[in-house]
């Protein structure tokens, strides 16, 4: 009688998985991790007593480190299998612009669409761009300083939002129940997005750490915030050369807090979801 050697795995066939292909994990790689949902850019692979692990870095500059397990990754919406690169020369991580998005070398600005970002400050202008403002000319989107959110009622009035001419506004320290709030919820519509960041000012959402100080001060009730962290800090009351040795601090979307960059990536958003010029 011949003997009948089975294998020891009884899965139907059609019930195994397939295996997910192999791809390198060469910096800048985009992917995401499938338990967790976290996504990001590869920034190193290293090799642990458990296993080679992987370091991606979401665009809010957060690292998180996940073992090179077998089907646990998605590119571009399929499963892989992340692996360490292969011998050689080592992979040259392409550019990026300072919002951390990938460069375009020799792109010009587009022709400006009818949307526009307004904001609220001149110093909120230059920071945003100095950071956006490579990623705003390529989008053609052009940002307009806002003196005042008194003024946005009729700017929006003017400005007569629509499908293919939206309109973005940031705001300084929108919270509830203020006027600020009151305003940007009259002018907020299926065409006008009205959002703002939680610091006093602007210079609160550049990281301390940036600027070489442990925090930004804390300033008694009814003095001006700015004059008063100059007091604190030791500075010159002179806020315009205060806020550009900051500025000169802001190298990348690192140096600022995340919940500046979420609101202004939502804007960018949102008037590039209208149409084309």
């Amino acid at each position: 009688m011949q003997n009948r050697h089975y294998s020891p795995d009884l899965t139907p066939p059609w019930k195994k998985q397939r295996p997910a292909p192999e791809v390198p994990a060469d910096p800048d790689l985009v992917v995401e991790e499938v338990t967790s949902g976290f996504c990001g850019a590869v920034i190193r692979c290293e090799k642990t007593a458990q296993g080679p692990t992987v370091t991606l870095e979401d665009r809010f500059g957060k690292h998180r480190v996940f073992p090179m397990e077998p089907r646990g990754f998605l590119l571009e919406g399929k499963v892989v299998t992340l692996v360490r690169p292969q011998g050689g020369p080592a992979a040259t991580a392409p550019a990026r612009t300072a919002s951390g998005s990938l460069a375009v070398p020799g792109a010009r600005a587009r022709v400006a669409r009818a949307g526009r970002i307004y904001v609220e400050g001149r110093h909120d202008a230059e920071l945003v761009e100095r950071v956006w403002g490579d990623d705003l000319r390529i989008e053609g989107v052009v940002v307009e300083y806002l003196e005042g959110v008194d003024d946005l009622p009729a700017i929006v009035r003017g400005f007569s939002p629509g499908p293919d001419a939206r309109l973005g506004v940031l705001v300084d320290h929108l919270v509830p129940g203020s006027k600020e709030s009151r305003i940007a919820a009259e002018v907020t519509g299926d065409h006008a997005l009205v959002v703002g960041h939680p610091y006093i000012d602007i210079w609160e959402a550049v990281k301390p750490s940036s600027v070489g100080i442990p925090a930004w001060p804390t300033v008694p009730h009814g003095q001006d915030w700015k004059t008063g962290v100059c007091r604190a800090l030791g500075w010159p009351e002179n806020t315009g050369a205060a806020w550009q040795r900051i500025l000169s601090c802001v190298h990348s979307y690192k140096d600022l807090e995340p919940a500046l960059l979420g609101r202004v990536e939502e804007l960018i958003d949102f008037v590039t979801a209208g149409g084309d010029v």
